[in-house]
């Protein structure tokens, strides 16, 4: 019998969890640190704040584990759906897009304002970087092997992580307007050199 009332308990506070933190995201990419608190989530997500608070005790571990959970999940399911590129397609173009789509996204937005105060609150950048540090190794191999490189040569992860850092400035150019057109041009002139590079590696 015990088991059987645990276990709708574990459900209702894990769907309670994700609510408060997917709320957190869409609210920090809305309306910025400021105005993203622990009763402003709370509300937003439909729970008490007593309710939240027993999930997270301080804005900042709601903001970070908000960040950790939502890229966790764009990381899964951009690895389920992941797939070879068309016939016929140039490959670098094509992984070129989907790395650029990691920085154009809500959860991208929500990141902006939680890097931009912990540059000045210490206790959230410590928890920050760890965060970042990790991310960072995700989204380099995701990098590798969308463009199907050998991600161990020092060489090549150069490469690669000048691409990383493109693609975020990109997502940086697109937050205030929609950069999409001038975006295009500069991945299809930065394919053309990624694969010069590559070649000229090999050679």
């Amino acid at each position: 019998m015990p088991s059987t009332v645990s276990l709708p308990k574990q459900d209702r506070s894990r769907a309670t969890r994700e609510r408060l933190l997917e709320a957190a995201v869409a609210s920090l990419a809305e309306s910025g640190w400021a105005r993203t608190t622990v009763a402003t989530v709370a509300a937003r997500a439909g729970v008490s704040r007593g309710a939240a608070q027993h999930h997270f005790r301080t804005r900042e571990d709601l903001v970070t584990a908000a960040i950790r959970h939502m890229t966790d999940v764009r990381l899964c399911e951009l690895r389920i759906t992941l797939e070879i590129p068309p016939d016929g397609s140039n490959r670098t173009r094509w992984a070129l897009d989907r790395l650029a789509g990691l920085y154009t996204t809500t959860l991208f937005t929500a990141a902006l304002h939680v890097w931009a105060e912990a540059a000045v609150d210490a206790r959230l950048r410590a928890q920050v970087i760890p965060l970042e540090r990790a991310l960072a190794r995700e989204a380099y191999q995701f990098a590798v092997t969308l463009l199907d490189v050998d991600g161990d040569d020092p060489r090549v992860r150069t490469v690669v992580a000048g691409t990383l850092d493109l693609a975020r400035g990109l997502g940086l150019a697109n937050i205030l307007t929609d950069d999409a057109r001038r975006r295009s041009r500069v991945l299809d002139a930065w394919a053309d050199q990624f694969d010069l590079a590559l070649a000229r590696l090999r050679g």
